[in-house]
């Protein structure tokens, strides 16, 4: 009989995640600040609880992809938390891009209660939540990641064991900076195409498949040449996560000059009414300061 499957946090990822785990099979207990968003998983079977503490005390597998470390600490913590009300045995995995000192804590706490915790962030953003194909990225007991792995297949197709609690956070964090610094690449790429007065399209069709390829020019380029800047990922939780890694990287005493430039950056484009967009729309800032 399969795992029962409590998820929280159903949000533009989320949706697609808890959707694949409903396909392959496993009931679910779901719970989000904004009920009307499981309104499609509601009709296809999962069911609704009234309070995270409800999904705890119900599920064997517990999922949280939640906003900011605050909502995963409170999620987590206290006498209404996860933690408090899990089973013993149960299984908590927070996909959320959070900080790797507070995923730490989560494991420790956890395990003081008989519970099993794994940090295991994603990266794929909407369209590898939608496809099942993120890369997951996981932190914990070495033991629990491998019973857990067919839930974590369910949801993605690189899945990778990085080491003890937290090591799954420091792994999105290394992801955010190399982001961080490429999506000023792309941007000033496609500024520079557009103010040489080259087709876009021509030119994204040479240099993706070339040493300039990555991720964010092949699924993130078109948007920005189309002018479609609606959210895969919002600009204020990747700043959320670049603020994370940089304190991270404070902590380890090294300097990250590209991180800082990037933040700066997408602060500006949040300052200028762009939180709520995906993150491509940092192409906008580029593409007024061309001239064209």
């Amino acid at each position: 009989m399969k795992q029962t499957i409590g998820f929280i946090g159903i949000g533009v990822m989320g949706k697609s995640m808890a959707g694949h785990l409903l396909s392959t099979g496993y009931s679910m207990n779901v719970f989000t600040r904004t009920a009307s968003k499981a309104g499609e998983l509601l009709a296809r079977g999962a069911k609704w609880c009234n309070s995270v503490k409800e999904v705890a005390q119900n599920s064997d597998v517990i999922i949280t992809i939640v906003g900011y470390p605050a909502d995963v600490e409170s999620t987590y913590f206290g006498q209404d938390g996860i933690i408090a009300n899990c089973r013993q045995g149960a299984y908590l995995i927070d996909m959320t891009t959070s900080s790797p000192e507070l995923a730490v804590r989560i494991s420790s706490e956890a395990q003081k209660k008989g519970a099993m915790a794994l940090d295991a962030p994603v990266s794929g953003g909407d369209i590898g939540a939608r496809e099942a194909r993120l890369s997951v990225m996981v932190g914990g007991d070495a033991q629990a990641f491998a019973n857990v792995l067919p839930v974590l297949r369910a949801m993605g197709k690189n899945i990778v064991y990085q080491g003890p609690a937290g090591s799954g956070q420091h792994t999105k964090m290394a992801n955010q900076i190399a982001i961080a610094a490429g999506m000023l690449g792309v941007c000033e790429a496609l500024a520079y195409t557009k103010k040489a007065g080259l087709n876009q399209r021509t030119v994204l069709k040479s240099i993706e498949s070339g040493a300039a390829g990555s991720w964010s020019l092949s699924n993130l380029g078109p948007r920005m040449i189309e002018g479609n800047f609606d959210p895969g990922f919002f600009v204020k939780h990747f700043i959320k996560d670049m603020s994370i890694a940089l304190e991270s990287a404070e902590n380890l005493v090294m300097e990250v000059p590209g991180l800082r430039l990037a933040l700066s950056m997408y602060k500006k484009l949040a300052k200028e009414g762009g939180e709520n967009m995906g993150t491509q729309a940092l192409y906008r800032l580029y593409d007024k300061n061309s001239g064209s």
